[in-house]
């Protein structure tokens, strides 16, 4: 289940355009079907949005997917800002393969972020919800600024801090899930979620220690204090590990990831990203 040797990422087969710097972005609607660098279909929608050259990509959490109607409504909140790309994730809706619950999936991510780029957007945001906002966190570690996944700005949302996290009991289910047979056939057969059987190896690099190695890229954590999956310890120890180049929201009465986020917390975000990216 790994990307490859520490400090290495496989590239997406999708490229930007030459031209994307000097045409204006597209106007109209598109679904198709990405390649992963690893060679999975992922299922992918673009929609132009309002107007100007910012683009949000949308990292949904696990057992999501693009059609989910929490992932719609994100969708629909940021289109006021720009144009808007969401994906499912492999293993998840109609996108191939299997879920890898966070490793593999930055290859989903880079793909999504390069067709982005190829419509004529000069600012790319990524935004991730709960798993999503893991991996937004170590695509953009593991891209950097000059790559060609790259992105101009991080949201990450209701992101674990570490990995193999036990602490309350919806994480204890969420292991059963995945780690056990009787787990992943309830992932398959009652949420849409196909999950490999095998164990990570190597471990891939942490979300805290992917925050390390973001910057100079802008960085928002969005956390709520009633998160009942992760605890506050978690946004705590990205924010610190960011530093100054990252910035921390703790959102009082919130709970975890997509259904959590409401109207008000999504304009703020839109506000920040359409700052910040470049």
């Amino acid at each position: 289940m790994s990307i490859g040797p520490a400090g290495h990422v496989a590239r997406s087969t999708i490229r930007p355009y030459p031209e994307t710097a000097r045409r204006a972005p597209r106007r109209t609607p598109a679904r198709t079907f990405l390649h992963t660098a690893d060679g999975v279909r992922i299922d992918a929608v673009y929609e132009p949005g309002t107007a100007g050259d910012l683009v949000f990509v949308v990292a949904h959490g696990f057992t999501g997917d693009a059609d989910r109607p929490h992932v719609r409504r994100i969708a629909e909140a940021f289109a006021r800002y720009g144009a808007v790309v969401t994906f499912s994730f492999r293993g998840h809706g109609a996108s191939g393969g299997r879920s890898t619950v966070g490793d593999r999936e930055v290859l989903d991510l880079a793909a999504a972020v390069g067709w982005a780029r190829g419509f004529g957007h000069a600012r790319v945001v990524t935004v991730g919800f709960s798993m999503g906002g893991s991996v937004v966190l170590r695509h953009a570690a593991l891209y950097g600024p000059d790559g060609d996944g790259r992105t101009d700005a991080v949201v990450s949302v209701s992101s674990p801090a570490r990995w193999y996290y036990r602490g309350t009991a919806p994480m204890r289910r969420l292991h059963w899930l995945v780690m056990r047979p009787a787990g992943r056939l309830v992932g398959r057969y009652g949420f849409r979620t196909r999950i490999h059987h095998r164990d990570w190896d190597p471990v891939p690099l942490s979300p805290v220690e992917a925050v390390a190695r973001i910057a100079p890229t802008p960085l928002l954590v969005v956390h709520g204090d009633r998160d009942g999956y992760f605890p506050l310890d978690h946004p705590r120890m990205l924010a610190e590990a960011a530093g100054d180049h990252g910035e921390l929201w703790l959102e009082p009465g919130m709970g975890h990831a997509e259904h959590a986020s409401g109207e008000e917390l999504l304009r703020r975000i839109g506000d920040w990203a359409a700052a910040r990216a470049g």
